[in-house]
């Protein structure tokens, strides 16, 4: 089982939804590194399921506790593991999807993988509920980004069909502004445009009143990585952080900047002209491709939106089978599932990003830049 990604900074979780507990651990992470636990808990909180009747009933307190590589608040350079207690597991949910799997979730593939021995219990391994450890790996880096100057950020795009206001991709200091202002809503509602917020969790609790269930739209912004960052083909900006993005569940889709859109586009309205600004820097006049050329950040915002998927688990009886009879079956399933993910998918897509961009950071300038932030900017000066 692939439970890890990086190349010099290397995340692995581990744990399932219903198991004692899950965890991660970060490697790569240099020795006398600051980690700020409670940073750490401010985007943990915003993932934790059962803070409002948009999202499932289950609560957790999800609070990390370090078992390894940290010691009076810093790294020892060894790798960081942190495990998060499951305290509200109700397994007994789960005894009809033993052999008659949930439609457009991962009960059928993982019994065809595992033959039998996986962990059905609430998905197992598969579940969104072991984003939390990602999260927790994800805002560590986080943190180190945001003390270099580099800031993420994440809003519902669209959710059942109501849509905010769109990252301002050809205006920095406007796109700077709206990152800010979703900075200061720490437990809220991640949506530019206050006015579409009820809106939206109506949809989302009508949705779960009549036993089903929304998707939507995340858009990440990504500002100040320095140009130069990332590699052609294989390690391109795009396919680093397509490939964290893509292991969100529920995610199925993904474009930069104009993404799609540049289909209905000539040359001349897709390239992006550049520009001196009187202080010596490079920039582009519009940011269609989204910071990234070639594979490579051009030093302009990265912008990306990702598709959510309507969670799968929904109280409407569906059509299965039951693959150990061998027969077509029926499924009303049981449980506690959001009705919609989207809203905690967002920072779960912000420590994502975190996690590829740091990695990319790393193979370009070593572990310096996160003890000295400042150092790798200077390097490029």
């Amino acid at each position: 089982m692939a439970s890890s990604i990086g190349q010099r900074l290397r995340l692995s979780i581990f744990g399932e939804s219903h198991g004692e507990a899950i965890g991660c651990v970060l490697d790569g992470l240099p020795a006398g590194y600051a980690v700020d636990m409670d940073a750490v808990l401010v985007q943990m909180a915003r993932r934790a399921p059962g803070r409002d009747k948009t999202a499932t009933p289950r609560r957790e307190s999800d609070q990390p506790r370090v078992l390894s590589g940290l010691l009076d608040g810093r790294t020892t350079g060894a790798p960081l593991c942190m495990v998060i207690q499951n305290e509200n597991q109700h397994s007994g949910d789960y005894q009809n999807i033993l052999s008659c799997p949930r439609p457009g979730h991962a009960d059928y593939t993982a019994y065809a993988k595992y033959h039998g021995f996986q962990d059905a219990r609430g998905g197992g391994h598969f579940s969104g509920r072991v984003t939390a450890a990602l999260v927790a790996g994800g805002a560590v880096a986080l943190g180190a980004l945001s003390r270099a100057g580099i800031d993420i950020s994440t809003h519902i795009a669209a959710c059942a069909g109501i849509s905010d206001t769109r990252f301002a991709l050809d205006d920095a200091a406007a796109l700077a502004a709206q990152v800010e202002a979703l900075a200061d809503k720490p437990e809220g509602f991640a949506v530019l445009d206050p006015a579409v917020e009820e809106p939206m969790k109506a949809a989302i609790r009508a949705a779960g009143a009549d036993g089903d269930s929304v998707g939507g739209l995340l858009e990440t912004a990504i500002l100040g990585l320095p140009a130069g960052i990332g590699e052609p083909y294989f390690d391109s900006v795009e396919s680093k952080i397509a490939h964290l993005a893509f292991s969100i569940p529920a995610v199925k889709g993904i474009e930069f900047g104009t993404g799609f859109g540049f289909a209905g586009l000539q040359g001349s309205e897709a390239n992006d002209a550049f520009r001196m600004t009187p202080e010596g820097a490079v920039v582009t006049a519009s940011n269609h491709n989204a910071g990234i050329n070639g594979g490579i950040a051009n030093g302009m915002p990265v912008v990306f939106r990702t598709v959510v998927k309507p969670t799968p688990s929904i109280y409407k009886q569906q059509d299965t089978v039951d693959y150990l009879a061998k027969k077509n079956a029926e499924l009303s399933i049981q449980g506690r599932h959001d009705p919609c993910i989207v809203p905690r998918a967002a920072i779960v897509q912000t420590c994502s990003a975190a996690l590829a961009v740091a990695d990319l950071l790393t193979a370009r300038y070593g572990e310096a830049w996160m003890t000295h932030p400042t150092s790798f900017r200077k390097e490029d000066d």
